[in-house]
């Protein structure tokens, strides 16, 4: 079965090898018919303490590596990389 892949900010990085990954999400409510926005946050190890908060990161599932561990960041996020490109180009 394929592992799901999130995107999203680090909110926390004070344990070790472990970050805060804040996921946020949109959908339409049922009955109001509004958009309603959710945030989630996920516990990822990152094995180099080298995310740090603000840093848009990607994580992916894993089997568990502790109590609230079962996600582990892949790498940094490509979008926040495209995005500061454009910004200094134009």
């Amino acid at each position: 079965m394929p592992k799901r892949i999130l995107q999203g900010p680090v909110i926390s990085d004070k344990g070790d090898k472990t970050v805060v990954v804040r996921i946020d999400r949109a959908y339409s409510h049922p009955l109001l018919k509004k958009v309603v926005r959710r945030s989630k946050r996920y516990h990822a190890h990152d094995e180099g303490n080298q995310f740090k908060t603000g840093d848009v990161v990607q994580i992916r599932e894993c089997p568990p590596k502790s109590k609230l561990k079962r996600w582990e960041v892949i790498s940094a996020a490509d979008a926040a990389a495209a995005a500061d490109g454009e910004k200094t180009s134009a």
